[in-house]
């Protein structure tokens, strides 16, 4: 398996909902790193590397400590910066041994927690990231998809896979319209937007949209992909994913859905629009799942790509240390989608 390049551990990841975090530690894997996470009884969060120093027992087995967490095995109490707080056993007037676990930068955001895996990087989360504001968040949910990140973000920001997989609940393959396409660079990434059609052909624009005057998606790095759209009528729908490899084959996925300026109360979208939304995701890690089973039968085949494949050059480029698009890059095409 190839590692991950150094500079994608500078980023932030995110790693786990809000609400998971309560009473008992629990684990978590990014690129391919085991951590520990935990909220504190004063809210503090903390998040260790998966092991005792002591045994390596995991520490996400044990229990959290009143100012951390202690080992399931011996009961070594660790403190939120992975210093070393108690050795059972141990006379108090003995030092304690000079060993610590390796603590790592979190921090909690529109009901996600973020960390970074890198010492030093980034300060926080960017602009796409932050821009998200808790108000307008109608529903957050997760999944795990097995496939690679570059495999899973495309999914996401590829529109042409949707009448194949998604018939009639996203697109009808019978009803193609003539789009313009255009893709930029960005400071965070890239973003591409999609003009020349004002509606869409499939169920669920029927049944919850109206007259659309932007579409376009983003890409934030490492792993934040939004699809924004904005109404005729007022209002701005973003549905973000945000997504965090644990290896090269799996892919945790975070995603939320923001509604400003329409009538979308958070319960009407659990039982209206969920069900829908459930569904495409769904359909998604099928596809996802039997690419990435073809890709070990096919280990060293590589995909041929058109123009009409507008992210995938440009994800492969980042997951593979090479930096993102320039930020005055700029092409246009035209697609039947």
């Amino acid at each position: 398996m190839k590692p991950w390049h150094p500079s994608l551990f500078t980023y932030w990841y995110a790693v786990a909902r809000s609400d998971q975090l309560r009473r008992r530690p629990i684990a978590v894997t990014v690129l391919g790193s085991p951590i520990v996470l935990a909220r504190l009884e004063t809210g503090q969060l903390l998040a260790l590397e998966d092991r005792c120093p002591h045994r390596q027992a995991p520490l996400s087995a044990g229990c959290r400590t009143p100012t951390g967490i202690a080992c399931p095995y011996h009961g070594w109490e660790f403190g939120s910066d992975g210093a070393l707080q108690a050795v059972p056993g141990m006379p108090p007037e003995s030092p304690l041994p000079g060993v610590r676990a390796r603590a790592f930068p979190l921090l909690e955001h529109d009901g996600l927690i973020w960390l970074r895996p890198a010492d030093t990087g980034a300060a926080g989360p960017g602009e796409l990231v932050n821009s998200s504001q808790p108000v307008y968040r109608r529903f957050l949910w997760q999944t795990r998809w097995r496939a690679h990140v570059v495999d899973a973000t495309e999914n996401f920001l590829d529109p042409m896979h949707t009448h194949a997989i998604h018939p009639g609940l996203v697109r009808r393959n019978g009803e193609r319209t003539r789009t313009k396409v255009r893709f930029s660079g960005t400071a965070e990434g890239f973003s591409v937007d999609y003009s020349g059609q004002d509606r869409q052909s499939g169920l669920l624009y029927r049944l919850f949209e109206s007259r659309r005057t932007l579409e376009r998606a983003h890409f934030a790095a490492p792993g934040s992909a939004q699809i924004e759209y904005r109404y005729a009528k007022g209002g701005i729908v973003r549905i973000t994913l945000h997504f965090t490899p644990r290896t090269s084959e799996e892919t945790d996925v975070f995603a939320t859905l923001h509604v400003e300026g329409r009538w979308a109360p958070a319960w009407a979208v659990r039982l209206l629009v969920w069900p829908f939304l459930r569904q495409v995701s769904e359909q998604d890690r099928r596809i996802l799942q039997l690419q990435s089973e073809n890709l070990k039968r096919f280990p060293l085949q590589r995909g041929a790509s058109t123009r009409l494949d507008v992210v995938r050059a440009s994800l492969e480029q980042f997951w593979s240390g090479n930096g993102l698009p320039q930020a005055d890059e700029f092409r246009e095409i035209e697609i039947m989608l």
